[in-house]
């Protein structure tokens, strides 16, 4: 377990990314994280689903759009208020994952990405306690979680001295084990665990990019997924799948409420 910082608390990062976006459009990539995991849960139009931490609304879009039953949540105003405005048949709110304003065993379906790395010790335990509580018994929960791995390691390491004087907390790190005993501990029966890149470390680079996202656009990244060159992604397929727990960057679990 590791714990990293920011010069800005997490209310602070999220409002200012936010802010610094559009509205996303419907994310369209399938087979790209977190859409192709989301897929894997939810499984027809009658389910409730919450997405917890909606953002700026590309997994909320999605589903919303296709006719499935969605209700967004988000602690951070101008995303909620940027969501209603693109669309105002949008089920969105703000919320938050520490006391959700929702009846117990309310959503067959929750949605979270990541949501819980921004939180460590009670807080941590508190998200996880509200997600059981609003989950059906049966009910199924796909989230994901910041890895304490190689990977992570080094990127942490580069932004070392850029960080150092840095007392805001920004994330917590967790090992699989650590991940999947959080979630056993609060009464989840795991599935599921992948190992995942959101952004590939190579994506950062803009000579690894794919010619269309040369000139990064996040927001353009966020619908379509972060796409690498083919030489990117022949070294991004190697690591992954020679090196798998050491490069990813995040874990993704599939849970239910037993």
């Amino acid at each position: 377990m590791r714990k990293t910082f920011r010069d800005k608390n997490n209310f602070e990062y999220w409002d200012e990314r936010w802010a610094s976006l559009e509205a996303d459009e419907p994310m369209k990539n399938i087979h790209s994280y977190p859409l192709k995991y989301a897929n894997l849960v939810v499984q027809n139009k009658d389910q409730k689903i919450l997405e917890a931490g909606c953002g700026i609304g590309r997994i909320l879009r999605y589903y919303h759009n296709n006719g499935y039953k969605i209700t967004g949540v988000d602690f951070i105003d101008n995303a909620i208020n940027k969501l209603k405005k693109i669309d105002p048949t949008l089920d969105v709110q703000k919320g938050n994952i520490l006391d959700l304003e929702f009846e117990n065993k309310y959503f067959d379906v929750v949605l979270a990405f990541g949501l819980y790395h921004n939180f460590h010790s009670e807080k941590l335990h508190k998200s996880i306690s509200e997600t059981f509580r609003v989950l059906k018994r049966g009910g199924k929960l796909c989230a994901s979680f910041r890895a304490d791995n190689i990977q992570e390691l080094i990127i942490d390491w580069i932004r070392k001295d850029k960080n150092s004087r840095h007392k805001e907390f920004h994330k917590l790190n967790l090992t699989k084990k650590e991940f999947t005993k959080i979630f056993e501990d609060h009464g989840f029966e795991i599935k599921n665990v992948f190992n995942v890149q959101n952004m590939p470390f190579l994506y950062k680079f803009k000579f690894f990019r794919s010619k269309k996202h040369k000139k990064f656009d996040e927001n353009k990244a966020r619908q379509e997924g972060y796409k690498l060159s083919f030489i990117g992604q022949l070294i991004q397929d190697f690591l992954i799948k020679f090196f798998p727990e050491s490069f990813c960057n995040i874990y993704l679990l599939i849970a239910v409420k037993k």
